[in-house]
């Protein structure tokens, strides 16, 4: 099966919450039983790992979180074989942006699916374009979560960024990663 001229965009499959990982399991072995690697390329399921509290305190475990409850994540070159292959996957419940009717439904746009992918450490090359050096930033993850500032570098050949935030007042410097920030 030769890859069809078309766009690679990334989609949001909705699920039953907590059936998340089934859902994507029985979708990744539907692309190798139908010969479908070259439409749909990943499917993620937005996890990121956390502290087990024990009366709040931390017991030295972690556990994973889903992020997005009830939903995965699905990049692929959309064509009728690819959309039925993902819709008819046992778990799936639907596909957001699709109104029904045998309409297809809409990408998500990189804005969006960009957050996404970085709060799990996954950063392509793309995404440093849409970044500049006076860029309004908040951080997102990390210990400094929540801090918003002002880009002053970014090394793309290591992912790190400085970025200009107000401590008590004063102006402070500080290094984070660049899949810890995001822009506002």
């Amino acid at each position: 099966m030769a890859v069809q001229l078309g766009e690679k965009q990334w989609y949001i499959v909705t699920t039953y919450s907590m059936h998340e990982a089934k859902t994507a399991d029985n979708l990744r072995k539907r692309i190798q039983s139908m010969n479908m690697q070259d439409y749909i390329l990943r499917v993620l399921v937005a996890e990121q790992e956390v502290p087990v509290l024990k009366d709040g305190a931390p017991t030295g475990k972690t556990r994973m979180k889903n992020l997005y409850p009830g939903y995965v994540f699905v990049e692929m070159i959309m064509t009728d074989e690819s959309w039925y292959v993902v819709r008819n996957t046992p778990g799936v419940t639907g596909i957001a942006g699709s109104s029904g009717g045998g309409q297809k439904p809409t990408p998500v746009t990189r804005e969006e699916i960009e957050p996404v992918l970085k709060r799990m450490g996954m950063v392509d090359s793309s995404m440093y374009d849409r970044y500049n050096v006076g860029d309004k930033v908040k951080v997102i993850h990390g210990p400094l979560e929540g801090t918003e500032g002002t880009i002053l570098s970014i090394d793309k050949t290591t992912g790190a960024c400085r970025v200009d935030t107000v401590f008590f007042g004063r102006s402070t410097p500080v290094d984070v990663e660049f899949s810890e920030i995001e822009k506002i």
